[in-house]
Formats: structure tokens, sequence, C-alpha cells
């Protein structure tokens, strides 16, 4: 197209607009208030998702957690109201009865699932707090951000040592926090018993899984031994492998238990549990069902911009039909009225799309700088797809040229006699 390359051109549209301030103004209007709303929810929704993405990360979602509770139903002689219980020796028959399981984490605790925390002290200091017995395993279903130290490992396990990761808070109340004292090596009191600290972490403000930075953590071995427990466990948190479909992971495990230590089939209380899979893959599902929603939102809300584009270029036809007559009777081709009218409606849609993106951005740039510290709010980094907003751009031309070729069929239309008749 000649056309678009004449100066001639773009100084008859450069008029043409000039003319109609307002009118253009409002058209305007339509078509970047749908690319602002598609670019300013498109990245809303992908800072939803990052920020849960970022408030779970560190943490095994593809896992479920599963403790003992009471029968409902009487079977094979033992009354109805049975305390079920979950053994480490289950960790093996488990593993072996269900191949699509990755590793399985047990724990023991205080102070958590409606049991009293723990009282602890250190220098005259005393306070109660929760006391949980875990495997090196289990920092990999919920990971800890050490601030101090190591978590446990093997060694700790299997010596029975009296050794304790801490929370930052516990850290702050037994240890001299404001003059960055060291805790590693030092002692505090559990129980009558000294454990020393070998690591201190941190956890994200409403986030963190199932810790809290008021915990401590032993070695499981060590916990059994202080209260008797013998290889009793309190929860399994179960993690299955990325292919396997955890609901039937988790029904496969409650029906092994329950044969084993003989429970009804049709009984469900006996063993409660959270997946945490499923639950997950909810909030996955309403976030990607939230960005479709945006598409769709953001482009009919561009498709009614761009046809408000095309009414007004009727009415701008209709008011320019002398000046066009005058055109046509100094030679000017049919096609080139065509292209004058298309090119006009290009020009209106894609300058209103670049600064609805443009105002998007900027949206999005301002909520990302005072979201970017709130841990506990689930938002962050709110981009936007750059193939989906070219896309849309490239379509919302596609309309332009589409939805123009009524007014400049129109304009072609124009006899030039008749046209320099009417006023």
């Amino acid at each position: 197209m000649n056309i678009i390359f004449k100066l001639d051109t773009w100084q008859e549209i450069y008029h043409s607009l000039k003319n109609n301030k307002l009118r253009t103004f409002l058209t305007m209007i339509g078509v970047g208030w749908g690319m602002f709303l598609f670019v300013s929810l498109l990245g809303a929704a992908k800072g939803m998702e990052n920020g849960f993405n970022k408030l779970f990360s560190g943490f095994a979602t593809n896992s479920i957690f599963m403790w003992a509770q009471n029968t409902t139903i009487p079977y094979d002689g033992f009354p109805k109201g049975r305390k079920t219980e979950i053994r480490l020796s289950d960790i093996d028959l488990l593993e072996k009865k269900i191949p699509q399981i990755d590793y399985i984490s047990p724990q023991n605790s205080r102070g958590n699932f409606g049991s009293p925390p723990e009282q602890m002290s250190r220098n005259g200091k005393t306070a109660s707090y929760t006391l949980t017995g875990d495997y090196p395993i289990g920092n990999k279903i919920s990971e800890k951000k050490l601030i101090y130290g190591r978590y446990i490992n093997d060694a700790d396990v299997s010596g029975n040592k009296n050794v304790a990761v801490i929370g930052e808070e516990i850290y702050k109340n037994f240890f001299d926090a404001k003059k960055n004292e060291d805790p590693i090596g030092k002692s505090f009191n559990i129980k009558g018993i000294f454990f020393n600290v070998i690591g201190v972490f941190k956890v994200k403000q409403g986030g963190g899984g199932m810790n809290n930075d008021k915990t401590v953590f032993i070695p499981l071995s060590t916990y059994t031994k202080m209260y008797n427990d013998g290889d009793k466990v309190g929860f399994f948190a179960i993690v299955s492998k990325p292919d396997a479909d955890l609901n039937v992971v988790e029904e496969n495990a409650k029906s092994t238990l329950k044969e084993k230590y003989r429970i009804s089939p049709e009984d469900t209380n006996a063993f409660g549990s959270f997946n945490l899979g499923r639950e997950f893959g909810k909030l996955t599902g309403f976030l990607t069902g939230m960005q479709l929603l945006t598409i769709i939102v953001g482009t009919l809300t561009i498709l009614a911009g761009v046809i408000a584009i095309s009414n007004i270029l009727l009415i701008t036809v209709k008011e320019r039909t002398k000046e066009i007559g005058i055109r046509r009777a100094l030679g000017a081709k049919p096609s080139e009225v065509r292209n004058q009218i298309l090119l006009e409606s290009v020009v209106i849609t894609l300058t209103s799309g670049l600064l609805g993106f443009m105002f998007g951005i900027l949206l999005l740039m301002v909520i990302s700088f005072f979201t970017k510290d709130q841990d506990s709010f689930p938002f962050y980094n709110p981009t936007v797809n750059y193939g989906q907003v070219f896309a849309a751009m490239a379509v919302m031309v596609v309309l332009g040229l589409i939805i123009g070729m009524i007014p400049a069929q129109r304009a072609v239309k124009i006899r030039p006699i008749e046209a320099l008749r009417s006023e």
C-alpha cells in the first residue's frame, strides 16, 4: 500500500482526528479500556499464581498427611470407638504395598492437633512451645529456611542425640538477637533435659506449611525416648511420585492400614488425612479459570471498542461526504478512499491498544512495588505473557480492518456528483 508512505495521507488522518477531538477520545477509550483490562487482569492472575507458588515454595505439594483416629464401626470382634494407631513399622509396609509412594516422613508432636505445648527454659526464661520429633527427610516436605546452623541429620537420629533446631521466635526469646548472638552449640532445657542448638529457622509470614517459628525440632528417636512412645507415630507425611494419582495413593494407604490393624474397610473415620495435592490442584484450577476468564472478558471488551470505532467512522464518512466527493471528482481512485478510511480505523485501534497496554503495565508495576515485601499476601511479581498481549493486539488490528470495511465501503459508494450536491 503506497498510501501508507504518503505524507498527505497522514496529514489528512491527523486533521480528521483533530477536528473531532472529543469523538476520537471517547472512541479510543473503548479499545484502550479493553486492552487495559486485558493486561491488568492477566497480570493480576499471574501475580496470584506466583504468590501462591512462592507461599508453597519448599513444600512438597504432592503429599498427604495421615493420622490415627477412632473407629466408628465394630469389626472382627473389636467394638467401635477403638483408638487406632500408626507405627514406624508401617512405613516399610506402605512403601512395599504402594509403589507410587516416593517416601514417607513420620512425626510426633506436642503442641499440634489439640495437644498442649511443651515447657522450655533458658537462663531463667521459661515459655511453652511446640515440640516436634522429626526425621531428616521431613525437611524435604516442608523446607525450613535456616538462618543459623543446619537441620537434623541421620547421625542425630541414630545416636538419639539431644540436639534441637529452633524457630526464630524462640531464638529471640532465649538469646540476644539484637546483638546477633550465635546460638549454635548453646543449650536450653526441655523437660529437665538439656538440648544443644544446631540450627535456627525462619518461616514466611502466613506461609511455612504446618510449621511456625515457635516450634522446636528434635530427632524423632530422642522424642520417642523422652515420652516412651516406642515406635508409635503421631502422623505420616506421604509424598507420592510425580506421575502418581494422589487420591489413589491416599485410599490405598488407608486400606493397607485398615487391613493390618483389623479395621472395617467401610470405616471412614479410623484414619484422618489431609490431601494437600488435591487442595493445591483446586487452587491451580481456580487460577487457570481466572486467567481464562480474563482473556474472555478482555477480548469481548476490545471487540466492543472496535465496533464503536466502526460506528464513529460511519458518522465521520457521512460528515465528510462532500470532501470525499471532491476527492473522487479530482481523480481519487475508490481504492485510495477505501484505504484512507481503513488506515484511520487501524491508527485509532492501534493507538488505543498501545495506550491501554502501557497504563496496564504501569498499574502492575505500582501493585508489584507495594506488595513485593508482603509475604503473607499471596501476590508476587505480576507479569504478563507478551505473546498473549501481542496476539490480542494483532487480533485487535485485524478486527479494526474488518470492522473498518463497513464505513470504507460506504465511502467508496459515494458518487462524486451526489456528494457535491449534498450539504
